[in-house]
């Protein structure tokens, strides 16, 4: 969850109307594998820091075990922000060296790295780290007070990447295959909250006290997290599957009633994706300070326990305020960009889309599938069609914010294509379970559904991700009889498409070549094109 604000999105999508995108050797850097990122594959993070609250600052390590991927390479690229200080790093008790150039920090061992031999490094660092402004449309520390005056700090930085506060491979192409540690020290009084299961707390006797968390699972970078403040614990379980909630304890009777939620949707996300699949860490929401993100086994939660977003519907449709927003949509990621990884940020789409559609899936469980479609469609007034879904591929670059709406539009386009919803919530769930913990790319999800589905989606998928024009269906009369074809950026496009003529449905088979039908329309009114299940425009 990154881009949800409607009018940031606007904004957004206005400058880049006007605006070309040009990338340097620091998007570079960051976003490909090329400079020493691609010579190992992470094992483990173990992360031990201490938050000084007064200073707003951070000093500690982390430890990153790896193996190399490639043989006869003495170096390697990890990454930190240029504002935060690598004090040393150390393998094997001696003094790694290493240089920087922008946020990339490049390391030379003295000697060949061996593909089957793990290796361990600690980076020792300090700093403080980037303010956001806006969490969590803008990366950063969030340094806030509760209503008692109390700290209260998170941290979300999905787009500008987790190494704005600890040093890692900050790419989405590696997550530590064997989970990872997070040791965070507070002042005595506040507690954190990081991913996965707490093991335990330690007074070290000096006014701050540690507090000690294992993930047992692969975990993207930017959802490790921490959450600092004086909480109130609330647990719970469903179908053996433990719910924690961490809250401010002005909101701990609230929190219990409202977050009851949680249980229908997670039946629901289970049925149609398949079993939690970080049950070994356990599911958690805690409240920050800024509104929400998907950290994964600890999703961030500040929507302030309304109904909606924000207590708006972003569909204006009513069906919005059925439900919590933030709640749905976070938890949604836990299936979708948490257990399912794109490579690439270009393939956001592939959290953000599929996530989205995870809304209305939520709405068909509990209202059923009129007001699911109802929902959907109204998510397309928020739909820029600025530029393409798709970004810029190994540069860092995300593509246009539609891809929550438009992508999850798509998606519903697909399900009407196949017209059979027993074969579409297979899919899904074929989908989820196939590529469970895995990091893929859009070629992977188009090839699997070309594969399930026996359609060519292949113009589809092009269409709606590469292109900002999503299709639009022309009709005219001709001598009576009924003409039509798409006209769209992507060649030898073809998609059927639902229409009703005079009250009775039939399916067209159009392409971009004009049609003759054998249809006999007087007038273009007596032709209703079911827009509901196709996210197309109509050019009569």
């Amino acid at each position: 969850m990154k881009k949800i604000f409607i009018v940031s999105l606007i904004l957004l999508g206005f400058q880049s109307l006007f605006a070309q995108e040009t990338f340097t050797r620091k998007d570079s850097l960051r976003g490909s594998l090329q400079y020493g990122k691609g010579n190992y594959n992470v094992l483990r993070y173990d992360l031990n820091i201490k938050v000084n609250v007064e200073e707003k600052s951070i000093s500690g390590y982390n430890d990153i075990t790896f193996k190399a991927t490639v043989n006869k390479t003495k170096d390697i690229q990890i990454d930190l922000f240029e504002n935060m200080v690598i004090d040393s790093i150390i393998h094997n008790n001696e003094k790694i060296p290493f240089t920087r150039e922008f946020n990339a920090v490049f390391l030379t061992f003295p000697q060949f790295l061996v593909q089957k031999f793990e290796k361990k490094i600690r980076v020792y660092y300090s700093g403080k780290p980037t303010i956001a402004k806006r969490a969590p449309w803008d990366g950063g520390f969030v340094f806030s007070k509760d209503k008692q005056g109390k700290p209260w700090i998170g941290v979300a930085c999905q787009g500008d990447g987790a190494s704005l506060w600890f040093p890692c491979k900050d790419s989405q192409t590696d997550e530590p295959d064997n989970g990872v540690s997070i040791k965070v020290t507070v002042p005595n009084g506040l507690m954190n909250v990081s991913n996965g299961r707490l093991l335990g707390s330690e007074d070290l006797k000096n006014g701050y006290t540690r507090w000690d968390w294992e993930v047992k699972n692969p975990i993207n970078n930017y959802n490790i997290t921490v959450n600092i403040a004086d909480y109130a614990h609330i647990h719970d379980t469903h179908n053996g599957l433990d719910l924690d909630y961490y809250v401010l304890k002005e909101n701990e009777e609230k929190a219990k009633t409202h977050f009851e939620e949680v249980k229908p949707m997670l039946d629901c996300f289970e049925s149609k994706f398949g079993k939690y699949p970080f049950a070994e860490d356990g599911y958690k929401l805690v409240e920050t300070p800024y509104l929400g993100m998907e950290h994964q086994s600890a999703v961030a939660y500040g929507n302030g326990y309304k109904k909606g977003y924000q207590g708006t519907d972003l569909s204006d449709t009513g069906i919005g305020l059925l439900f919590d927003f933030i709640i749905v949509h976070e938890s949604g990621h836990e299936w979708f960009g948490n257990s399912i990884t794109s490579k690439d940020v270009a393939d956001m789409w592939i959290h953000e889309g599929f996530t989205c559609y995870s809304e209305s899936v939520f709405v068909e469980c509990q209202y059923g599938y009129e007001k699911a479609q109802t929902y959907i469609n109204g998510l397309k007034r928020n739909v820029l069609n600025d530029k393409p879904i798709m970004g810029q591929f190994d540069v860092a670059n995300e593509g246009s914010g539609d891809m929550y709406y438009k992508g999850a539009l798509m998606l519903n386009t697909i399900r009407h294509i196949l017209n059979d919803d027993a074969k579409w919530w297979k899919l899904l769930l074929s989908y989820s379970e196939k590529f469970r913990h895995k990091i893929i790319d859009n070629r992977m999800v188009l090839a699997y559904f070309e594969r399930e589905t026996g359609l060519n989606l292949k113009p589809v998928f092009n269409q709606y991700l590469k292109y900002k024009n999503i299709p639009v269906l022309e009709l005219k009369i001709t001598n009576k009889l009924l003409e039509y074809r798409w006209k769209t950026d992507e060649p030898n496009f073809a998609m059927p498409i639902d229409i009703k003529i005079k009250g009775k449905e039939t399916r067209l088979q159009p392409t971009n070549e004009w049609q003759k039908s054998t249809f006999k329309v007087k007038k273009m009114k007596e032709v209703e094109v079911l827009t509901n299940e196709f996210f197309v425009d109509i050019e009569r």
